[in-house]
């Protein structure tokens, strides 16, 4: 046993070496990248879901509908693979040409897409608790529909959705490893290069592990701390 746990301390000694570290490290900058704008985006697209689903026409709610109910029920690796090979095979045969966008690209493409999705019912529930009387008051001083929205409930709205959206960017923070699969060197990608490197993914995957659990454990205790002064200032 002891023979053992020594071969595994000296494979952490091996292939954790100041190279390696980096290398993973930099790996963690791709995949915080990923979580950062795949969520900034979503943020974007969830307003403008949220906005046509409680639209009083038929046809924008039915497009904030179909896209919220396509993107939650099929599967991110789906997505990202349906951008990355889908959609270039598409054009190639309606146009003849060859294309294909950056896998980086298509990840935080397909990532803030699926985020929007998720965002969108946050939003949507978060305007829907504001009080109607928000809505008369705005009315009451000559504010248009959009002016309302745009300058009472949404403002009110973001501040009591912002920690769900926090818990929203730690799912990412993990969700981002399946960019992995289309090629993007990310944390993930990192330690499946290395594990081939020398022969050995049990290590690789620990240093992995831990990684991912330090920036979501950080990212919890901003959103605690986060959610505390926000209770502080109601």
């Amino acid at each position: 046993m002891a023979k053992k746990m020594s071969s595994i301390i000296e494979a952490f000694i091996k292939i954790f070496t100041t190279e390696n570290i980096l290398f993973m490290l930099k790996g963690a900058r791709i995949s915080l990248l990923i979580a950062i704008c795949g969520t900034g985006m979503g943020i974007v697209l969830g307003v403008i879901a949220a906005i046509l689903k409680i639209s009083r026409n038929r046809f924008l709610n039915l497009i904030g509908g179909l896209y919220v109910e396509i993107i939650r029920g099929t599967p991110m690796l789906l997505q990202l693979s349906f951008f990355y090979l889908g959609v270039p095979a598409l054009y190639q045969q309606l146009t003849g040409n060859y294309w294909s966008a950056p896998a980086l690209l298509v990840g935080i493409v397909a990532i803030a897409i699926n985020s929007g999705a998720y965002s969108c019912e946050l939003i949507r529930s978060a305007i829907n608790s504001i009080d109607k009387g928000q809505w008369e008051a705005g009315m009451s001083i000559g504010l248009s529909r959009n002016e309302i929205m745009k300058e009472i409930i949404l403002p009110q709205s973001f501040k009591r959705i912002l920690p769900p959206l926090a818990n929203e960017f730690i799912v990412l923070i993990k969700d981002s490893s399946l960019v992995s699969t289309i090629g993007v060197v990310d944390l993930m990608k990192s330690s499946t290069i290395l594990g081939t490197k020398y022969y050995n993914y049990f290590v690789p995957m620990i240093g992995t592990a831990i990684v991912y659990l330090t920036l979501t454990l950080i990212t919890s205790k901003l959103t605690s701390i986060m959610e505390r002064r926000l209770a502080e200032s109601d």
